[in-house]
């Protein structure tokens, strides 16, 4: 049995304070917390519930009063009972709360327009939709293009945490010089050039691409561990990132 201070407790404990685990216990007894948690997690993954609603078939002013709707609800009843812990995904939950009130309340009364006290985010639409013309045009299902949508925003968070951490050590100019290794790409890296403009050695700056490479993994590993409930459910949330964008990790 794990003790207190072994590596499993430790991990149980940290699992216990996610940000998906915060919300999950809203179910039971909303605090500040779960309320905070759920903000932060609708306000980076709601693009893809835009894209969803717009391959489904609504238009651009349909799928912004339709998305502006939802989340005035979800966020303001939080009714996070029917989320199952024992299976708990944030992703698979969204788009499940999404479907039902789309075959409900917003089939029955779609009044609710813009302009109105319902825009409790920060949602840039016009950015959405100019995003979305850029989908892919066909051969995606609305599901296929939410789980795209979903893996390509928590890929390009984890690039930016990962920039953020290399700048404020002072390494910005070395991140953006290698962080096309991100997705494979080290053939595309000319060492020796950077080797003269980093002033570093083509050895150093391999080590340095592998270090890159180890830390944007484990920065992903966090963010989805940020929105499942158990530590088990991590693998394979990453593969369904790695099906959904075919990228290597």
């Amino acid at each position: 049995m794990a003790t207190a201070d072994t590596p499993a407790s430790k991990g149980a404990q940290w699992f216990a304070t996610t940000r998906w685990s915060l919300v999950l216990a809203a179910g039971r007894e909303s605090t500040a917390g779960s309320a905070r948690a759920l903000d932060e997690l609708c306000s980076q993954y709601w693009y893809p519930l835009y894209a969803f609603t717009r391959r489904r078939g609504y238009n651009r002013e349909e799928a912004r009063d339709l998305t502006q709707a939802f989340f005035a609800k979800f966020l303001a009843n939080r009714d996070l009972k029917l989320a199952d812990e024992s299976r708990g995904r944030f992703r698979t939950f969204l788009l499940s709360s999404l479907k039902n009130f789309i075959a409900g309340e917003w089939r029955k009364n779609n009044a609710l327009k813009r302009g109105g006290d319902i825009d409790l985010l920060p949602l840039d639409y016009d950015a959405a939709e100019e995003s979305y013309r850029l989908e892919p045009s066909h051969g995606l299902t609305p599901e296929a293009i939410y789980e795209r949508r979903w893996a390509l925003g928590l890929l390009e968070r984890a690039v930016d945490e990962l920039g953020e951490q290399y700048r404020q050590d002072g390494k910005a100019e070395l991140f953006e010089a290698l962080k096309g290794a991100l997705d494979g790409g080290q053939a595309e890296i000319s060492y020796a050039d950077l080797s003269q403009r980093l002033a570093l050695s083509e050895g150093a700056l391999r080590t340095a691409v592998s270090r890159l490479r180890s830390r944007w993994r484990q920065q992903i590993r966090e963010l989805v561990a940020e929105t499942v409930s158990r530590e088990s459910d991590v693998q394979d949330e990453l593969r369904t990132l790695i099906a959904s964008f075919e990228i290597r990790l």
